[in-house]
């Protein structure tokens, strides 16, 4: 397929969630010590955003910005890749996020320093996100993050699954776990696996499938989502690839060799992005694997949480 548009113009995918302007340090070492940082966007929701838009289907974006120079920031940057800024709301009372990320040169993860508490997004709420609009489209991808960051961000969550269920469209779950955003494990592990209850693929990782059902073998983890109601389970394995589970068949695919890791952030963000992308073309479950491997892949040899995102003609 040449594109992913759906018949007659509608939407193929519904996200929300926080957008953060996002300072990475230009040089490795610790943050006290870096002078010198890129301003970027960052935010794992709007990272599969951009990522879906750049493959060419049309994107439902809905978030809350300050209004102020990171809240203007985001929105011409989203807008810039093609997608509808319309339901950005502009919060006068409350700022932007911020995010401060290190460089690291040894393929490890970065230090990253958030400042999101009391964020114009952590009031996202769900008359954000009617449920007329989701029912105009042909999928919803949620993940574990706006649960965490407010009660109304965590009820939009329910709100939007409920109401893609209803209209009868395919729902994707990340966890993406943010264990400081939460008062205990305890407390994430129920409220993460109930909302990985409602979806129809879910996409942990495998440190984050021991988190949350105390298993690391990837077939149990699997096992414990499609018990819970999944349909599809794919699960992140990093350099060894991926493993996918319905509740009649599985696959498991390597991993793609990369020559320099230079920024592990945004890896995860990257393989929904393959996967989403791949599923609703029709194709088969190797196939989105091997595509959202790739894009992972290609994306974590790239300084930003975005920037590795492939534009459709760039796919092969």
């Amino acid at each position: 397929m040449s594109g992913a548009r759906t018949a007659g113009g509608g939407v193929d995918a519904i996200t929300f969630g926080e957008s953060m302007a996002l300072f990475a340090a230009d040089t490795p070492g610790d943050l006290a010590g870096t002078r010198r940082f890129t301003r970027r966007l960052a935010g794992a929701d709007s990272n599969v955003a951009i990522g879906l838009a750049r493959l060419g289907l049309v994107v439902d974006w809905t978030s809350r910005v300050g209004d102020d120079a990171f809240g203007r920031f985001i929105r011409d940057a989203l807008a810039a890749e093609g997608i509808d800024t319309a339901h950005i709301v502009v919060d006068a009372d409350r700022p932007t996020g911020l995010q401060i990320k290190s460089r690291t040169v040894d393929g490890g993860d970065p230090e990253t320093q958030y400042y999101r508490r009391g964020s114009a997004a952590s009031a996202l709420q769900p008359a954000d996100l009617p449920a007329a609009r989701l029912a105009g489209a042909r999928h919803l991808h949620c993940t574990g993050i706006p649960a965490a960051i407010s009660d109304s961000a965590h009820a939009l969550c329910h709100h939007a699954m409920d109401a893609m269920r209803a209209a009868g469209g395919t729902i994707s779950f990340d966890p993406n776990l943010r264990p400081s955003l939460w008062s205990s494990t305890a407390t994430m592990r129920e409220a993460i696996n109930a909302l990985a209850a409602k979806a129809d693929w879910v996409l942990p990782g495998v440190d984050e499938g021991e988190i949350l059902t105390g298993a690391r073998d990837p077939k149990t983890i699997a096992g414990f989502y499609l018990r819970a109601g999944a349909r599809e389970v794919a699960v992140k394995l990093g350099a060894e690839g991926a493993y996918w589970q319905s509740r009649d068949d599985h696959r498991r695919v390597s991993g793609r060799e990369v020559a320099e890791v230079v920024d592990t952030v945004g890896a995860g963000d990257a393989f929904a992005v393959g996967f989403i992308s791949a599923r609703l073309e029709g194709l088969a479950p190797d196939a989105a694997l091997e595509r959202a491997n790739a894009i992972a892949a290609r994306v974590i040899q790239y300084p930003g949480d975005s920037d590795g995102l492939p534009y459709r003609h760039e796919l092969d």
